[in-house]
């Protein structure tokens, strides 16, 4: 994507964007919401039809994304959210060279000049920041990001949510597709700094650059992550666990929520969950790969310090006991829903000896089957259970061993990387059936009233059903 074009190309942006005036981005009547979509069908026609396919302008993307951030019907929302994506994927901004079949190298190919949503960088203009927010400026800046994440963080609420307007449907969509910008830019770069040790080519990310900007709130918005993931979660089962409803019910539902927006809301809603995770798990594995870069000595103090996400929500599950359960069930993500269980539990696990952050290897055995061998005798059992609830335990636990099953299916990555499947599984499976029914045995011991959970009923039959094969 170009910032300008000569020619036939200059004609092309020239009569598309007539289509559409900038200055009235505030006015929404019905002959300029049609003239919107005219301008979104021009943009489609002039970049991916395939006789045409010449990439957008920044300007002719600058303008698609303005109608999805201020637009007011769901036409004109969905129809630039899907043409944003569509373009993303046509003309990438960010990408490694295919390197199969050839004994090349693969190279990462960064379009400087490609147009993105976000405003960053210290040669950013006072004009340009004051309105990067506004209905002029129509880009994002990292506050803009974080301001955008606490207004959903708020509609996940069971009772906002199910009176939302087309604004939370359009903020859904609008924070979809700047992860999905996020998640472009940032899975070529950490792909790269895997293959080459490289550390600057995760430093210029988006992500990263964002994350450490003095404008963001970074423990801020990602407790708002939190708040969307679990909100959302309980919302949705919520309203999955009423359907069918009484038709006395579908009256009223009917009367106060129109059914387009509900089927609309419901679908967004799976989607910004879907995105939120994506959200998290990129910054994970940002913090991962500036981990391995840092005991490398490839980070510098520029990268500044920020607090691992994984210890973010240890320490939110750790003094909310009630979102534990809401969020085991909506983090899907097995490997690092392994990690932060592990974490959690080596949280009260006595600690090893101090080592240097740039010590190689683990001082610990800090896998999920090292935490099971830890604490499976009733000795260690009755001590963790003095730190952490049995009910917790058990959900730990449970949804520990289904991701480690998980794990355990899927083929390693590459050798040396961090955070390889080995590491944060570990262990034979016979070896962690066994540990994991010794701890569920000595929980009885120490509580003979004690009521096994659904899903720590489940771990047990699996893990019983395997020894039986595997003995």
């Amino acid at each position: 994507m170009e910032k300008s074009r000569s020619g036939i190309g200059g004609a092309i942006e020239e009569n598309t964007l007539a289509i559409l005036d900038a200055s009235e981005a505030t006015k929404h009547t019905r002959d300029a919401d049609d003239d919107r979509i005219a301008f979104l069908e021009a943009v489609r026609a002039t970049s991916l039809l395939p006789e045409n396919k010449a990439p957008p302008t920044f300007k002719m993307c600058e303008a698609v994304f303005k109608i999805l951030r201020f637009g007011k019907s769901l036409e004109l929302i969905t129809t630039s959210y899907q043409l944003l994506n569509e373009l993303d994927r046509q003309f990438p901004r960010v990408y490694m060279t295919n390197s199969e079949g050839s004994s090349m190298s693969p190279e990462l190919v960064v379009l400087q000049e490609a147009w993105t949503p976000f405003v960053l960088g210290t040669d950013i203009s006072d004009s340009e920041k004051s309105t990067a927010n506004d209905l002029t400026g129509g880009l994002f800046d990292p506050h803009g990001l974080h301001l955008l994440l606490q207004g959903l963080a708020e509609a996940s609420d069971v009772a906002d949510f199910q009176a939302s307007d087309t604004k939370v449907l359009r903020d859904m969509l609008l924070f979809h597709y700047l992860v999905s910008v996020l998640e472009g830019d940032f899975g070529p770069r950490n792909q790269m700094y895997k293959e080459s040790m490289n550390w600057i080519f995760v430093r210029e990310s988006l992500l990263n650059m964002i994350l450490c900007s003095r404008k963001m709130n970074y423990k801020g918005l990602m407790k708002d992550c939190m708040a969307i993931l679990c909100g959302l979660g309980q919302s949705l089962a919520e309203y999955d666990n009423t359907v069918p409803c009484s038709e006395a019910s579908v009256v009223k539902q009917s009367e106060a929520i129109d059914t387009a927006l509900t089927t609309a809301l419901l679908h967004f809603g799976r989607i910004t969950s879907t995105a939120t995770l994506k959200l998290m798990v990129m910054v994970m594995e940002l913090d991962s790969s500036k981990k391995y870069a840092d005991m490398q000595g490839h980070t510098t103090r520029a990268d500044g310090v920020r607090t691992p996400l994984a210890e973010i929500i240890q320490d939110e599950l750790t003094y909310d006991k009630n979102i534990l359960l809401p969020f085991l069930q909506v983090f899907k993500d097995s490997k690092w829903k392994l990690e932060i269980i592990v974490q959690f539990f080596w949280k009260y696990i006595s600690k090893p000896s101090v080592r240097t952050r740039r010590s190689n290897g683990p001082a610990v055995d800090a896998t999920f089957s090292g935490v099971l061998k830890c604490i499976s005798n009733s000795s260690s059992t009755k001590s963790i259970t003095k730190k952490i609830s049995a009910h917790a335990i058990q959900l730990l636990l449970a949804h520990g061993f289904q991701a480690f099953l998980l794990l355990s299916t899927k083929q390693p990555p590459l050798e040396g990387l961090p955070d390889s499947k080995e590491q944060v599984a570990g262990g034979s499976l016979v070896e962690t059936c066994k540990n994991l029914i010794s701890i569920f045995n000595c929980l009885r011991t120490l509580d003979e009233e004690l009521e096994i959970s659904s899903c720590a009923k489940e771990a047990l039959f699996v893990a019983a059903t395997i020894l039986s094969k595997k003995l």
